[in-house]
């Protein structure tokens, strides 16, 4: 029988050791939270986004080694990113805004583009740009969400590309092969994008999901964090669709 202390018996190596982690969209929410967890899992980690100082303010928090302020959207500056980036990189996450919900007859047609643009057709560039510079066996880790799979008036858009994701990850998943590509669908997540779409109704919302969810709290960015850098560490896993809502689909 084993007489060593508890501590030595659960001590274990970070996952991503020595390894590097590219956030897009990583000054804030989700995107930031993988960036902390995956620093403390032992990996060197690079953050984008679109403000500066917001940015700095990130890197300096998560220790990042390095960061570049520009919008992802911008198929050239997206390019210059990557022909930038020093080779290999092991992974790279894609975060950044919420969706676009508005009545049909009050749609602003740019948004929507705009909106298709970032959370549909952006994960298909960032693969593109991930061939030769990602090594065999690291990840891709793209984020939807769960709200968009109920039907009503806003929703028909957001609704279309939530259930057009999960089928370009799969399809990338072979295409890009043996770069692994996953996806997070998270629902309500405690961020400050959140909290700025609510406003005063934010903390209504919160009680409503501590009384409702099966795990009885609010899921939290860190929540989602942790599931991210499990896709990246478990190298069994690729084409998949990940929920994390707390059980919201159940009730």
């Amino acid at each position: 029988m084993s007489t060593a202390p508890a501590s030595d018996r659960v001590r274990r190596e970070p996952e991503l050791l020595g390894q590097t982690v590219v956030v897009i969209g990583g000054s804030a929410g989700i995107g930031l939270e993988t960036a902390r967890r995956a620093h403390a899992e032992g990996a060197e980690v690079i953050l984008t986004g679109r403000n500066a100082d917001r940015l700095s303010a990130a890197a300096y928090e998560v220790g990042a080694v390095s960061t570049s302020a520009f919008d992802a959207a911008d198929e050239d500056e997206l390019a210059r990113f990557f022909d930038r980036l020093p080779t290999p990189i092991d992974h790279v996450m894609l975060s950044g805004s919420g969706p676009y919900y508005a009545p049909l007859q009050e749609t602003d047609f740019d948004e929507v583009r705009r909106d298709l643009d970032w959370h549909l057709l952006l994960p298909a560039r960032v693969g593109i740009h991930a061939i030769g510079k990602v090594r065999p066996g690291g990840s891709l880790v793209f984020i939807s969400g769960t709200g968009g799979r109920r039907r009503g008036a806003g929703l028909a858009f957001i609704g279309a590309g939530t259930a057009a994701l999960p089928a370009l990850v799969e399809n990338l998943a072979v295409e890009l092969a043996p770069i692994r590509v996953n996806l997070l669908a998270p629902g309500f997540v405690d961020t400050q994008l959140s909290a700025s779409l609510l406003g005063d109704e934010i903390d209504v919302r919160r009680q409503q999901l501590r009384d409702t969810l099966p795990i009885g709290r609010v899921v939290g960015p860190e929540d989602v964090a942790a599931l991210a850098v499990h896709l990246m560490a478990n190298t069994a896993v690729t084409g998949a669709t990940y929920d994390i809502d707390g059980g919201q689909k159940l009730v």
